[in-house]
């Protein structure tokens, strides 16, 4: 995720924007993070904090990475996990 923030000139997104782009309810962006499974905020000032566009939608990229090849994986009679 950190490469595709080196490599764009990303804006920053609040979270309503990323709730709307990821489909995700504000607590499960939260818990995401918490999990370690989606990008962590940036603090923009001591009250407010976003996201590089770019790690969110390099997510989003790897989500559906994830389920093409679990697709992939069962039309060729194997297990996905």
């Amino acid at each position: 995720m950190a490469e595709a923030a080196k490599t764009s000139n990303s804006r920053l997104i609040r979270i309503g924007e990323v709730s709307q782009k990821t489909g995700m309810a504000r607590s499960g962006i939260y818990a995401a993070i918490a999990e370690g499974k989606f990008p962590a905020p940036v603090k923009i000032s001591h009250r407010c904090s976003a996201w590089p566009e770019s790690e969110v939608d390099a997510w989003i990229v790897e989500r559906i990475e994830e389920r093409n090849s679990q697709s992939r994986c069962l039309a060729q009679g194997g297990i996905a996990l």
